[in-house]
């Protein structure tokens, strides 16, 4: 674990160094799927929270996507009132246990930070995710001024973050809401997509009894599109509907040998691990072979999601192939370096050119080349350009494909007059979430392709104030 905090450094550090975290040691770590982030003690959140400015114009909170006033929450930390603290988290967001953990945050709130030109911004993150343990610890209530009933129906579908943050912000308003799920249990890609290593299940349920604790009503096992469809929704009274189903179809490599044994999608392979509890076979019934050699093709958090899940199931070596530079990487700063602690090899400036298997279809080895960057276009991204002729091969047992995923056009296929890009991806105002019909809206990943969770909820946030004006002007 990290080293406690030192008060004399703290003193004479405060503006230019941020308290560190305590975090499990990688040689114990990668032996189990415990979290990894350990929390702030509170001595160590008062720490931190003692380094805020709170500034009159506060630039932080432009950077948060759902508008959290960060200066003021993080004021009742250093007066130990916790209570206020959560409370004042939680008029903007109802997922705060989850973003503190989870959210990019050195490239949102505190990016802008003002400490940033002296040093290391204040951890918001670190504090956000503090405060919501302690109100879940510590069963702290938070007084919910129950919303005048207004008695008009909305449904929404997905409880992933998008669907979640919408169900909660119309309940607050008074509206009666159902929250539809295709799987048995909520969170969406939460819980089916991110690791007990990174985000605890337990975490994923107390935020959404919260959400049900405002009297949303939620109905898992409940695939629209087949069990109902859009058009039935509205026969049923519903009065708006939100769509929020993700996007959970993988994309393909399209290179020989995709098909073997040994081969799979980061999706197939997380949700093995995740939902179906693969890494607790044989108490959970859902086997999964990692073989002694791993390579993840892709390098955002969910290509690190399934190396880093590798390890853990007892892998000897785990390769992470990517094809362009670290720099150019677009998982987090703090998960690449969690992952190179853990052991995980990267291979930067690689793509894979053929996935190469025995006389049983299993895989033996994959085929890659070397890429060099170009120099960069107009939007700055420089190109990854194959360098002829220097065709590698690497053994391994497993290949898990991370390169993005697209939205299932289950919903799409069956609602007439929905409009949708060629790939699938539901078209709506970016600023209110209404679709091509009437009392239909949608934001997350349907709505922009695979992104952020709190990327979704601000879509989400968008979407249930737009809903609340329409329906306010209905009779």
């Amino acid at each position: 674990m990290s080293k406690p905090l030192n008060k004399s450094q703290s003193s004479q550090n405060r503006f230019t160094a941020s308290v560190d975290i305590q975090k499990q040691e990688p040689h114990v770590r990668v032996k189990n799927f415990k979290e990894v982030v350990l929390g702030y003690t509170e001595e160590q959140a008062l720490a931190e929270a003692s380094r805020c400015l709170h500034c009159l114009h506060a630039q932080c909170i432009k950077g948060c996507p759902v508008g959290i006033n960060i200066p003021e929450f993080i004021k009742y930390i250093t007066q130990k009132n916790y209570k206020a603290a959560i409370a004042k988290i939680k008029e903007k967001n109802s997922l705060p246990a989850i973003c503190g953990r989870v959210c990019p945050q050195e490239e949102q709130c505190q990016k802008l930070c003002i400490l940033n030109k002296k040093g290391d911004p204040v951890s918001i993150g670190r504090l956000e995710r503090y405060v919501a343990d302690v109100e879940r610890e510590k069963d702290i209530k938070i007084p919910q001024t129950a919303a005048v009933s207004n008695a008009k129906k909305v449904a929404v579908i997905g409880a992933g973050p998008a669907g979640l943050t919408v169900a909660a912000d119309l309940a607050k308003l008074g509206y009666s809401v159902e929250l539809f799920e295709a799987l048995h249990t909520e969170g969406g890609v939460l819980v089916y997509g991110i690791p007990e290593f990174r985000l605890p299940k337990s975490i994923v349920k107390a935020e959404v009894d919260y959400i049900e604790k405002l009297g949303v009503k939620l109905t898992p096992n409940a695939l629209i599109g087949r069990l109902f469809t859009i058009d039935d929704l509205f026969k049923k009274g519903f009065k708006a509907i939100f769509i929020g189903t993700g996007a959970g179809l993988p994309k393909l490599m399209k290179i020989p040998g995709e098909n073997l044994n040994g081969v799979y999608s980061a999706n197939e392979f997380l949700i093995r691990v995740n939902l179906m509890k693969a890494y607790m076979f044989p108490k959970y019934k859902t086997p999964i072979g990692v073989g002694k050699k791993v390579v993840v093709i892709g390098g955002g958090n969910v290509a690190l999601d399934a190396a880093r899940s590798a390890i853990r199931l007892g892998t000897e070596k785990v390769y992470l192939m990517y094809r362009r530079g670290k720099d150019e990487m677009p998982a987090r700063e703090e998960e690449i370096l969690n992952a190179q602690e853990e052991g995980i090899e990267f291979k930067l400036l690689t793509a894979p050119t053929k996935i190469i298997g025995n006389e049983h279809g299993r895989v033996t080895a994959i085929e890659y080349i070397t890429m060099a960057l170009s120099e960069p276009d107009t939007s700055g991204r420089r190109k990854p350009i194959p360098i002829a002729g220097s065709e590698t091969t690497l053994d391994v047992d497993t290949v898990i494909s991370a390169i993005g995923r697209t939205p299932n056009p289950i919903i799409q296929n069956t609602t007439k007059g929905l409009e949708t890009t060629a790939g699938g991806i539901i078209i709506v105002d970016k600023e209110t979430g209404k679709t091509s019909i009437d009392a239909v809206y949608a934001g997350g990943d349907i709505a922009t392709g695979e992104a952020t969770v709190i990327s979704a909820m601000e879509s989400g946030k968008k979407a249930a104030q737009s809903i609340h004006e329409y329906l306010s002007q209905k009779p």
